[in-house]
């Protein structure tokens, strides 16, 4: 940020030379207290006045799509690339009660069969695993998530991954927007990321660029979104594909595609049990 800070200025300072060049010409008198003054900085003051009416517009559409709800239970096929070579593929069964509990059962491929491999409880300050094929409980604090999304996430931050709301975006530090061929763009800074995010024609996510603030971190994540579903039972245009890159030492890419059978704010159930013959670590 310091550089991009750096270069800002020195493209706005002028050459030695034409520096010079404006010092030895004769100033032309100019009307600074009429009419010419106040045109010049009426004309200043309207520019500013219509970046930031595009910028609450803007803003009061990404509010508009925003994602609210109590409960949301769906199907989502999942493939996943690790850094050390991992590479999977499976479908799981989400239910989120929202702020309180995301439950997913993972099902995974065994030869010509569909297995459950695990079951996940994840709260506001924990996560349980339970691995069906090596009868084991694993119970975590909520850092885990951290571990294995490979960002500073939380539980409201992995529900909104998984609704498809905007993660790390401050709204308030609006430092730019840039109108693109399909949309908007607008450039936040936050306390951990700086994010660049692409807004379709009708204010929903289109593409999202966190980078670290951290100037010794190279951490960043690229998240797309797309296969909107307009009318469905959702609050708001749903996005039923996304797929998410991370990247700092290593590279993880996850893609998320979602039947289009998901429901919101519909009762929710769900149980998680730990047998008594499972090893708990």
């Amino acid at each position: 940020m310091a550089i991009v800070a750096l270069a800002g200025v020195m493209a706005g300072c002028r050459s030695t030379k034409n520096l010079r060049k404006v010092i030895a010409t004769p100033a032309v008198h100019s009307d600074t207290t009429g009419n010419a003054a106040k045109a010049v900085v009426a004309s200043v003051r309207d520019v500013h006045a219509d970046s930031m009416a595009v910028i609450h517009t803007a803003l009061a559409g990404i509010a508009r799509n925003h994602i609210d709800f109590q409960t949301f239970s769906g199907i989502m096929r999942v493939h996943y690339q690790g850094s050390n070579g991992q590479d999977y593929e499976f479908n799981a069964v989400v239910k989120i009660k929202k702020d309180s509990a995301i439950f997913i059962e993972i099902y995974i491929k065994v030869g010509p069969l569909t297995v459950r491999a695990f079951d996940v409880l994840i709260t506001p300050d924990s996560v349980r695993i339970k691995d069906w094929q090596k009868k084991v409980a694993r119970f975590r604090s909520v850092s885990y998530l951290r571990e294995q999304v490979h960002l500073p996430v939380d539980f409201r931050t992995v529900q909104d991954i998984l609704i498809g709301n905007p993660i790390f975006l401050d709204t308030t530090n609006i430092l730019y927007y840039r109108t693109e061929p399909k949309g908007l763009s607008l450039f936040s800074v936050g306390r951990i990321f700086t994010n660049f995010l692409t807004l379709n024609q009708d204010n929903t996510p289109n593409h999202s660029k966190l980078d670290d603030t951290d100037p010794m971190r190279a951490r960043t994540c690229d998240i797309t979104y797309g296969d909107y579903d307009y009318g469905g039972p959702a609050p708001a245009p749903f996005s039923t594909y996304r797929k998410i890159s991370v990247a700092e030492n290593g590279k993880v890419d996850i893609e998320i595609g979602i039947n289009k059978h998901y429901k919101f704010n519909e009762p929710l159930s769900y149980t998680f049990s730990i047998p008594k013959n499972y090893k708990r670590r």
